[in-house]
């Protein structure tokens, strides 16, 4: 099969190409896996971050991916949940232990034992997968291939950012930054939260502006001062200075909830200019998001395909993955990046 996999860890900008095109083997699965011939798979900035050192190291050659769209072709002996032919999702999150507590309580995304798609096991860049029956979803018939691959990891992990907030409905939101995430949170709040107004952060123009065709009642700059104090924000930038300005934009006892999986170290020095009583005071709080959980990728499918959310997409042909990386990296970014692959 092709595949494009991260052979060494380096900046992207730096080698142009920072994955190698191969010819392997599909994988072989076991009694309870199914083999997916992939169709799609979405490009997440969180490849970048595997790529350049800023995750645990993969164990490489790694093939990168973890919004995978594609069809069954071979199952295991022991799977009961999917035929050859059904069409099947793989998310951020590979296996978990499945016996621990936070497994138990439907929160794999927190299991010591977490293992994540296209970092710690194969992924989606690539004709052939493999998973474990109970870690592949179904995929709603009213989504194409390329517009349901951003759906599991930029919608997933966008679905468990709202739901942290606790926000309810007539509350302001903000978001920092409007890429894949960001502009799917906004399309689920308009539908779940009517009545509730959404700010966007975020330094380019052209993101500002997206935000407020699809329905922001503001947009500024990342440094700007919103017309009100809000009762959340999501954060979902790579940046220490988003989240600095992010809570002072807060209203007292309000929720930042930050929807990355890590922080630029050369950015640290924004961190340093946090004020207790210009962004801490008055109960403000701060909540990470870890990852998704199975539940959170389920629920998320079943609520857009009731939305009809059709993620705004660009397309590239696998071979094409290196410009999909390279411009994600200088910020060429409207919606979401997807790899076609057959």
């Amino acid at each position: 099969m092709k595949a494009m996999v991260i052979q060494k860890i380096a900046p992207v900008l730096e080698s142009r190409q920072p994955l190698a095109a191969v010819e392997m083997e599909p994988p072989k699965i076991s009694a309870a896996e199914i083999l997916i011939q992939v169709s799609a798979c979405g490009v997440c900035h969180t490849e970048l971050d595997e790529i350049e050192g800023r995750t645990p190291p993969p164990e490489l050659p790694m093939i990168p991916g973890h919004e995978v769209i594609g069809c069954v072709v071979e199952k295991g002996a022991d799977v009961d949940r999917f035929e050859t032919g059904d069409r099947v999702g793989v998310a951020w999150i590979y296996s978990s232990c499945g016996r621990c507590e936070h497994c138990r309580d439907g929160n794999e995304n927190l299991c010591a034992d977490f293992r994540a798609t296209g970092r710690d096991a194969h992924g989606g860049y690539a004709e052939y997968m493999k998973i474990h029956q109970h870690f592949a979803f179904p995929i709603p018939e009213r989504f194409s291939d390329v517009g349901a691959a951003p759906l599991l990891c930029a919608g997933a992990i966008g679905y468990r950012s709202l739901r942290l907030t606790q926000l309810q409905n007539g509350q302001s939101l903000g978001l920092t930054g409007f890429g894949a995430s960001a502009h799917l949170v906004l399309k689920m709040l308009r539908h779940q939260y009517p009545d509730s107004d959404v700010y966007v952060f975020a330094r380019s123009p052209k993101e500002r502006e997206f935000a407020r065709e699809l329905g922001a009642v503001w947009a500024g700059p990342t440094e700007a001062t919103a017309p009100q104090l809000l009762h959340s924000i999501i954060d979902t930038t790579p940046a220490w200075k988003p989240i600095v300005e992010a809570l002072k934009n807060l209203r007292p006892n309000g929720r930042l909830v930050i929807n990355a999986i890590r922080k630029e170290e050369n950015d640290k020095e924004q961190l340093l200019r946090l004020q207790y009583p210009e962004h801490l005071w008055l109960e403000k709080e701060i909540k990470s998001v870890a990852n998704v959980a199975t539940r959170d990728v389920a629920e998320f499918l079943e609520l857009a395909a009731k939305m009809d959310i059709q993620p705004v997409v660009q397309e590239y042909a696998l071979a094409d993955a290196n410009r999909a990386l390279t411009e994600l990296k200088q910020g060429i970014i409207q919606g979401a990046k997807v790899l076609r692959i057959s």
